[in-house]
């Protein structure tokens, strides 16, 4: 059997072969800080295809439409306070927080969880600990920058205004506290709902259903307490829901007005404002705890 050679035009080479890899090991580390950086535009679309973007990005504008509408009028209007305080806005705008929950929580986590490619993370030096902070950080960053950029805005146009530097340096600074406290609760308890199930769509409608049907809950019993006469059980009602969870310890600790029926006579004050705050840090706690225990089963 004959051979024919190649002309030189026409030859190729192919090399198919593997080679070690001689580059630096980056270890645990940097895993979890990449994974906590992937979560974290991905929360926001970036990264992805342009559909992907459609819907944070609008929650965004949504959230932050009405603080410049009230940096406007305070403006042109010379106002010497805002008309919404720091600490009332993210009470005032918790549909918005809401569905971006619901929209992005299942993104991050059941779509690893329905393609099984949870135990590829943990073949590399990555541990559950791991993936469950990076995940963890990246919602709460992810809920913390939507809710804390109306807050500047809120703050850059009040100096804009002329407004009294210490009382708005003051609010603006209890409304961060309030906003990062609100993050890491919603944070994991929608991660909590979306971890769940590897089916998203049962992971929005999870998430949405805690969180409305909680506080439709909550604070029907405490109109009818209010109605009632009992104001004394409205403020522990308030433990049972994240919504007003928040306001209760934002009211006892940050100075914010209640949203609760009948005003500041029936908000927390500090004795139970320590208890609202250890629930707060208790279903934080527990968030972390759950997933863990979630992802030690699905690891395997």
């Amino acid at each position: 059997m004959s051979i024919q050679a190649q002309s030189p035009e026409t030859t190729q080479i192919h090399n198919i072969g593997y080679r070690s890899y001689d580059g630096p090991r980056l270890g645990r580390a940097y895993a979890r800080r990449a994974l906590f950086s992937q979560s974290l535009r991905g929360a926001y679309g970036l990264g992805r295809s342009a559909k992907s973007k459609v819907l944070p990005m609008i929650l965004f504008a949504v959230m932050c439409v009405p603080a410049l509408i009230i940096v406007a009028v305070a403006v042109a209007t010379k106002m010497k306070d805002l008309p919404l305080d720091y600490t009332r806005y993210a009470i005032f705008t918790q549909a918005v927080i809401g569905l971006y929950l619901a929209a992005q929580a299942p993104q991050s986590v059941s779509r690893d969880l329905r393609f099984r490619t949870v135990p590829l993370y943990f073949s590399r030096p990555i541990e559950r600990a791991d993936y469950v902070l990076a995940k963890y950080g990246a919602m709460a960053s992810a809920l913390f920058v939507l809710t804390a950029s109306p807050l500047v805005i809120l703050y850059v146009g009040s100096l804009l205004a002329k407004m009294d530097f210490a009382d708005q340096t003051q609010g603006f600074g209890q409304g961060l506290v309030s906003v990062a406290l609100l993050s890491l609760l919603f944070g994991g308890i929608g991660l909590v709902m979306a971890a769940l199930t590897p089916r998203r769509g049962f992971g929005v409608a999870a998430v949405i259903a805690t969180l409305v049907i909680s506080y439709g809950a909550v604070s029907t019993l405490q109109g009818i307490a209010y109605g009632t006469d009992n104001l004394g059980a409205i403020k522990w009602l308030g433990l049972f829901s994240p919504v007003t969870l928040i306001d209760g310890v934002q009211t006892a600790f940050l100075g914010a007005t209640t949203s609760f029926p009948g005003g500041e006579g029936v908000g927390p004050t500090a004795g139970a404002g320590v208890v609202y705050l250890l629930v707060v840090l208790a279903l934080i706690a527990g968030s972390y705890a759950v997933l863990m225990r979630r992802y030690r089963k699905v690891g395997l």
